[in-house]
């Protein structure tokens, strides 16, 4: 399985940058090290992208489409709880899709609360930190 790791804004500030209380000491390479050993374990074969940019994001998922992707975990990061732009390059690419955040996006300021993303993904993974990647990966492998 071909599975494609998208994160999106601000993801690449993980550590030394972000408040680490929440987000935790692991860089996103630390993250994305762990999800390609699972990957690997798996059997599935994994391309990691990040972006600050949704226009980027976007163009990826369409990339993704046209490469025959067979699996996508993301995480938006904040355009998860406003960008119908995102959300709609996840529905229109038809690819099996994971949402996944770090921290509980459902205990922080009220805004953040929802996603527009999440209806357009097979489930939602939210406040278990670096693991909820290694999740997303076992289950569209699982479920494949």
């Amino acid at each position: 399985m071909n599975i494609a790791v998208i994160n999106g804004p601000n993801l690449n500030f993980l550590v030394g940058v972000r408040e680490s209380k929440k987000y935790g000491a692991k860089s996103l390479e630390d993250i994305n090290t762990v999800i390609a050993q699972e990957a690997k374990r798996s059997g599935a074969t994994v391309a990691f992208f990040q972006s600050n940019h949704e226009g980027e994001l976007i163009d990826y998922i369409q990339e993704c489409h046209h490469n025959k992707v067979e699996g996508i975990v993301i995480n938006p990061g904040a355009l998860t709880h406003y960008s119908y732009a995102l959300r709609d390059a996840i529905e229109g690419a038809g690819i099996p899709c994971i949402e996944v955040h770090l921290v509980n996006i459902h205990n922080r300021e009220a805004f953040r609360h929802e996603s527009v993303t999440a209806a357009v993904c097979q489930g939602q993974i939210s406040g278990l930190g670096p693991i909820g990647y290694v999740l997303a990966i076992q289950a569209l492998v699982q479920q494949s």
